[in-house]
């Protein structure tokens, strides 16, 4: 009766654990995305580049850094949720607001920009 029992645990296992799937993601914007723009003010002899950079991953989830000059200095994670044509972006544990984007086409190839139309990042 142990050998039965112990024949129906190990099948119930097996069955158990190939029942649990993970979905896959396979949504556009998945991948790096970034924006570069220039920060010349009056107190500072040479314009400082400053790179925004955001690595989607396929668990809703994803690295945001930024550059200045080519230094890193900002390095954070971030949540992304996609809900009908929009994608909401937290950054939690940054005192950065969300950013609320669409993902549309341009001249300069597939873009992220705010209801507005203004560029947060181009995907390379």
């Amino acid at each position: 009766m142990k050998k039965l029992f112990s024949f129906l645990a190990i099948i119930g296992i097996l069955l158990a654990s190939n029942c649990t799937r993970i979905t896959e993601n396979n949504d556009p914007v998945i991948g790096i995305w970034s924006h570069i723009s220039t920060d010349g003010s009056a107190t500072q002899k040479q314009d400082v580049t400053v790179r925004q950079e955001w690595i989607f991953n396929d668990a809703y989830l994803g690295r945001y850094h930024t550059y200045h000059n080519k230094n890193l200095t900002v390095i954070s994670d971030f949540k992304w949720v996609h809900k009908d044509s929009i994608y909401v972006i937290s950054y939690p544990g940054l005192d950065k607001e969300e950013d609320i984007v669409l993902m549309t086409e341009s001249e300069n190839g597939i873009i992220l920009a705010d209801t507005e139309g203004n560029v947060l990042a181009i995907r390379e």
